[in-house]
This record gives C-alpha cells, sequence and structure tokens, in this order.
C-alpha cells in the first residue's frame, strides 16, 4: 500500500471562475478520496484587470464540497512569489502539482517552485494544459524555459502538448493522462426538460458551441455553416453559450451579413455552474470548430452528457473524439463543418454516434489521472539528487 502523500494543488480555484478552476477542484476531490492530503493553493490575482478579456474573473457559485482551498498567490507581484514560495517550502508537502496553461504564469509558478524545491523534500509535477499557447506574446518561451525548469515531471493531457513539453525539457519524465470527464456539472438531463429550463421551443433541433468565445475557437466558421443551404430542411438552430473573449462586434457583424439572426440563440454571458447541463440537454450535437487546440475540456463535458460532436483537425481534438464512433473529425473549413452537421441530420447517426460517446468515455476517469499522479512520484529520484 503507497502512503499517504502531503499535495499542495497550485491552480485557479473557487472563487475564481473557469474550466481550469473547475476540473482542479474536481482532481483535489479524486486524489483525497484517495486518502492523500490535499489542498489547493490559489490566486488572489491571476491577471491585471486590463489584460482579462471576461466581464469578471469571479463566479457566484457556491464553494465546491470537501475541498480545502488557501488564496495565497498573487501572479504579478515578485515579493509575493518569495513570500509564498518560502512558507510552501516550509510547510514541505511531499508533492505540488502546479496547473500550468498561460507563460504569463512561468515567472511567478517558476519562482515559487525553485524556492520551494530547497526544502530537499518537495518533490514538483506539472499537469499542463498548454505549453504553446493559442495566442501567442512576446516573452512565451522564456517564460515557459524558466518555468520548466523548475519542475521535476509532467503531465500532458493531450499528445500535442506532450510534444510540446520535449522541445522545452526532452530528459524530464513527461506522462500522457487525457483530460478526464467533467462529471461536477450534475447529472444529464432530459431534451424536454432541458428546453424547458432554457425556455426554447421543442419544434427546431439545436447544434451547441459552448465556453467562451476567443478568435481561436472558429465562432465564424461555425456561422459560415449555419447560412449552408443544406441545413434550411432541418430548422436548426444554433445555442451559441458563453462570455465574448473577443471582438463581439465582429461576431455580430458576420451574423447581420449571412442573415442567420433567427437561426441563433446567443446566451453570450457566463454559463453558471448549475445551468452547464441544460445547454447540453438541448444540444443534439456540439461542434468545436477550432482553428487551434490542444485538449478541449467542451468534449469532455460532452462526454459526461453523452452528447456526440463535431471537432477539427487540430491539436489532440482527434485523439479525443473518434472519427464515425463518437463524432467528426473534420478540417477546418466552414464547408467541411457543414458537412458533418448535414450528414448527423440527414442520416439520422444520432443514435449510432451516442453509442459510440458512452463507450468511449470510459477511457477519461479521475482515478486514471489520481492514480497516474501517484505513479510518476514515485518514479521520480531521490530530492537531495535534484
Amino acid at each position: 500500500m503507497k502512503p499517504v502523500l502531503k499535495i499542495y494543488l497550485i491552480s485557479p480555484a473557487h472563487p475564481l471562475r473557469g474550466g481550469i478552476a473547475s476540473s482542479s477542484e474536481r482532481l483535489a476531490q479524486e486524489l483525497t478520496l484517495q486518502g492523500h492530503e490535499v489542498s489547493v493553493i490559489s490566486y488572489s490575482l491571476q491577471y491585471p484587470a486590463f489584460l482579462f478579456p471576461g466581464k469578471t474573473q469571479y463566479t457566484d457559485d457556491p464553494a465546491p464540497v470537501g475541498v480545502r482551498i488557501r488564496t495565497l498567490v498573487n501572479a504579478v507581484n515578485p515579493l509575493n512569489w518569495w513570500k509564498v514560495g518560502r512558507r510552501l517550502a516550509h510547510e514541505q508537502p511531499d508533492l505540488i502539482i502546479a496547473r500550468y496553461w498561460l507563460p504569463l504564469m512561468g515567472p511567478c509558478l517558476g519562482t515559487i517552485l525553485r524556492l520551494v524545491r530547497r526544502n530537499g523534500h518537495t518533490r514538483t509535477i506539472t499537469l499542463a494544459d498548454n505549453i504553446i499557447p493559442h495566442e501567442k506574446r512576446p516573452g512565451d518561451t522564456l517564460f515557459t524555459r524558466y518555468f520548466c525548469g523548475a519542475v521535476d515531471a509532467f503531465i500532458a493531457m493531450s499528445q500535442t502538448v506532450a510534444n510540446d513539453i520535449a522541445y522545452f525539457a526532452l530528459q524530464k519524465p513527461t506522462r500522457y493522462i487525457p483530460h478526464p470527464l467533467y462529471d461536477n456539472y450534475g447529472d444529464k438531463v432530459e431534451r424536454a426538460v432541458a428546453l424547458h429550463h432554457l425556455q426554447l421551443d421543442a419544434q427546431p433541433r439545436y447544434l451547441l458551441f459552448f465556453g467562451f468565445i476567443r478568435d481561436y475557437k472558429g465562432l465564424d466558421l461555425l456561422l459560415e455553416a449555419m447560412a449552408d443551404p443544406r441545413l434550411e430542411a432541418f430548422q436548426l438552430k444554433l445555442i451559441v453559450a458563453g462570455e465574448f473573449y473577443g471582438n463581439e462586434k465582429d461576431y455580430q457583424q458576420q451574423i447581420d451579413r449571412l442573415g442567420i439572426r433567427d437561426k441563433l440563440i446567443l446566451h453570450t454571458d457566463f454559463i453558471p455552474h448549475e445551468t452547464v447541463r441544460y445547454y447540453f440537454g438541448a444540444a443534439d450535437l456540439v461542434v468545436q470548430p477550432y482553428k487551434s487546440a490542444t485538449q478541449s475540456g467542451i468534449s469532455q463535458l460532452a462526454y459526461h452528457f453523452d452528447k456526440p460532436m463535431v471537432v477539427t483537425r487540430v491539436g489532440g481534438l482527434p485523439e479525443i473524439v473518434p472519427h464515425g464512433e463518437a463524432g467528426y473529425v473534420v478540417d477546418t473549413t466552414a464547408s467541411a463543418i457543414a458537412d458533418a452537421i448535414y450528414d448527423f441530420y440527414q442520416y439520422q447517426r444520432g443514435p449510432q454516434l451516442t453509442l459510440g460517446v458512452q463507450k468511449g468515455k470510459q477511457r477519461f476517469t479521475w482515478d486514471n489521472m489520481a492514480k497516474g499522479i501517484s505513479d510518476l512520484y514515485f518514479i521520480l529520484p531521490d530530492t537531495k539528487k535534484r
């Protein structure tokens, strides 16, 4: 029997919002269930306000059950990094897991981890959402290289990210463990219940684009696809559920140019935690028309709610959604996206693909992620030999 570990998870967490916060809270719950002593070390400030594209970084949702959250880190204050690093070093956790999704966090996390590792006891593992970001900025490579130098081992949630890690830390242990399901958004609901909750008519069929709206996520391609005349026969509407993180005006102008406003349901505020399941319950098909990607938490939401997907052939998305089994993998063009939507409805693929989703979701368990972290910890060399 493996010993109980004292684990700190450095990550956004409640009351900060978003998929990284939610998945880290779920990981903390799973590690706790497996007998470890777990704390999430969260941020008092992630970004200066002028760098944050949304309306607020905070949620009104209730705190997650059974998760100890300590709000300690200010990502833009070097004096705070020194203070937090020395404090965590003194507390001597066995393992620190640092979520890494943006090079802007590299100086902060790299400094904290370096200070902690001086205690000669704590091992460090990164759970990497991204290594090379979708939206590049000056300093990305320098910041990421500095961060990677403070890490003992890596977990990538797509093979694309694993390949990126090799560029920065070829000699360090790296494991590929697919992103687990987002199973902390409640049980799935029947279509009729979902439509009633969202006050939507029952007659149309609904597609879903879900999540923050950023340029790389390709909503413009999906809007172009919605104008395809072949789709007229199916009485389709597209639900766009998520807050604009890009230029909303450009999308609104595109909608008017295409003449498809009557085909859209625009719920473009942040979607509260307890409402997420109704959007997936209402949809037949979840569309992710991304122009670039590593992995996507939206795929794992779709798997949890048993919804087939259309994804583009970018990054790690084809690894997660096998073409013809759990959905469609298509080229990054409006016509290819429209082809998949047409095929889905014209040939009534829903039941077949739903079965494929239900079968495929068995790959994505939190137990697998937690055990993978534990196994990786125990193969790391003695900290005094680093």
